[in-house]
């Protein structure tokens, strides 16, 4: 069975899906913009158990629970802060995303939801990102057999077009 790759413009905080990813800072206690609405929405306990992860590195990802979120884990991942992109800024945001569903995978995920990792206050253009998640995403799918689902979480409409522009491309 092939996995569904879709775009749909939603707060990532209320998608029912068996995961999402969190675009966290290394310390993984929490931040702003996406970082910060998972942290609210699950709950004081997230907080409690990240702080056991002793944080994360660039490109690397953890899994906790979801504590009060509708998806049962989250995947904490820290994308790279845009400095032009000659710094391997591209692999490691494709680091992200193959971490990302790696731990989906290891956990028995069924469906995963990533938001635009590294795209908001870390400066990483919108439609590099688009396609380096997209491609990264559909090349892991074979090797995550679990993963029926994945969705790439659009907070605005503009971003909303953007991935389904290239998921369009993509399929022709």
């Amino acid at each position: 069975m092939t996995a569904t790759l879709i775009a749909q413009q939603a707060d990532i905080t209320t998608l029912d899906v068996d995961a999402i990813v969190n675009a966290a800072n290394t310390s993984l206690l929490g931040g702003g913009g996406v970082d910060g609405a998972i942290h609210r929405a699950a709950g004081p306990e997230l907080l409690k158990e990240c702080r056991t992860l002793n944080g994360c590195d660039t490109g690397d990802a953890k899994v906790t629970q979801g504590y009060q979120l509708p998806a049962r884990w989250v995947i904490h991942t820290v994308g790279p802060v845009w400095h032009g992109g000659d710094r391997g800024e591209a692999e490691q945001l494709a680091a992200c995303y193959r971490r990302s569903m790696e731990e989906v995978e290891r956990v028995g995920a069924a469906s995963i939801a990533f938001p635009g990792i590294s795209t908001g206050v870390y400066g990483y253009p919108a439609d590099q990102a688009a396609r380096i998640a997209i491609d990264t995403v559909r090349k892991m799918l074979s090797a995550c057999p679990s993963i029926e689902r994945a969705v790439f979480c659009c907070f605005s409409e503009q971003d909303l077009a953007l991935y389904q522009d290239i998921l369009n491309q993509a399929e022709h």
